[in-house]
């Protein structure tokens, strides 16, 4: 399994607006949301872009591995953001 494979393993219950609150202690910020739900966050050098609609869904694997592939999180940053233990 791949690194990213793992990782949305380990996220596959979590929801949007708990991503949303580990994208703003990481210093993510809201640049803009679009009519369609999408909130589309950066730091500067990343940017990952979220499609929100109630904030207790979660994400399908896939739209979650694309959250990861932006936000480029390792297992150590989701430990860090208390997103797993």
């Amino acid at each position: 399994m791949s690194e990213t494979g793992r990782l949305v393993h380990l996220l596959r219950s979590t929801s949007v607006r708990e991503l949303i609150a580990a994208l703003e202690r990481d210093g993510f910020t809201l640049k803009r949301a679009t009519k369609t739900g999408a909130r589309i966050y950066s730091d500067g050098d990343r940017i990952v872009v979220v499609h929100y609609h109630h904030g207790s869904d979660t994400l399908t694997r896939k739209t979650l591995g694309s959250f990861l592939q932006g936000t480029r999180w390792t297992e150590d940053d989701l430990c860090r953001l208390g997103l797993i233990k």
